[in-house]
């Protein structure tokens, strides 16, 4: 089974979507079911992780109504208001919906690289792991030291980074080293599985696979296929490539990679860290 592991829904027109804006021409439009079940189909994709992509309740709840009659998405990433006095029984209450499978605050979009790292949060990292949700980690490199922490304090909260940690692969190497040792530290750690996502939308416009390359192989290196999980990024990939070249692009990657390794990316990760049971799948 090929899973999708990190796509999008959203309507321009709900009163919490705020990105995309018009500066982002090409994807600045309704984006639903209908429009990404004719790519599933043409490349043999059978499920999909659906994530948040607004830092709203009330949007979670609005992929679930979407995922609840949508039969190829098994799975709702969500988001939860942490601060809040009521973010534990949001949790509780998200989680009676068989398609929830965890939540993911906005990182990039939060200050404070250390944010994470809150003493107030400890009740809701161990509610999420004694649930069996993910902790998704939408980060930039800044943040790959607080995230390493927040996995050796919890080791069984499963994390999984979100778009790789958005390397700056637009600069070139010259970016690389850092992001490189910040993501063999979290790679130490069993509990942490990372997103083969994103990437193109963080290189030079026009990159192919030898632009990428470097940086795919220390992922596989550092995580190994049982701990790596493609997703599109769709619809946020169209700013750079269709959902085939970025499909493509990886399958090529992995092509010299014995079955059980492409296997494990391109579904097998997936349906374990999400959960996903034969119900749902």
């Amino acid at each position: 089974m090929k899973i999708d592991a990190h796509q999008h829904f959203w309507k321009l027109s709900n009163p919490f979507t705020e990105w995309p804006t018009p500066a982002e021409v090409r994807i600045y439009k309704d984006f639903g079911a209908d429009d990404l079940a004719p790519l599933l189909s043409a490349h043999g994709v059978s499920g999909t992780i659906l994530v948040q992509a607004a830092p709203v309740l009330d949007e979670t709840h609005y992929l679930l109504k979407v995922a609840s009659r949508t039969a190829f998405v098994k799975g709702v990433v969500g988001w939860v208001d942490f601060e809040a006095p009521s973010a534990l029984r949001d949790i509780e209450d998200l989680a009676l919906d068989r398609l929830f499978r965890g939540v993911r605050p906005m990182l990039q979009s939060i200050a404070d690289p250390g944010w994470m790292l809150d003493p107030r949060f400890t009740q809701i990292f161990e509610c999420l792991a004694a649930r069996k949700l993910t902790f998704d980690a939408l980060i930039l490199p800044v943040h790959l030291a607080s995230l390493n922490a927040l996995a050796a304090r919890q080791p069984h909260l499963s994390i999984i980074i979100d778009h790789a940690a958005k390397p700056a692969i637009h600069d070139g190497i010259a970016g690389f080293d850092g992001w490189a040792t910040g993501i063999s530290r979290l790679a130490e750690h069993e509990n942490v599985t990372c997103k083969v996502s994103g990437l193109l939308t963080e290189a030079q416009p026009g990159a192919g696979l030898d632009d990428l390359r470097v940086w795919l192989d220390h992922l596989y290196a550092a995580f190994g296929p049982e701990r790596l999980l493609w997703g599109s990024d769709w619809p946020v990939v169209l700013m750079e490539a269709s959902y085939s070249a970025w499909l493509s692009l990886v399958e090529d990657w992995l092509s010299d990679k014995p079955a059980a390794a492409r296997d494990l990316i391109f579904g097998g990760t997936a349906k374990r860290v999400y959960s996903l049971t034969d119900e749902t799948a």
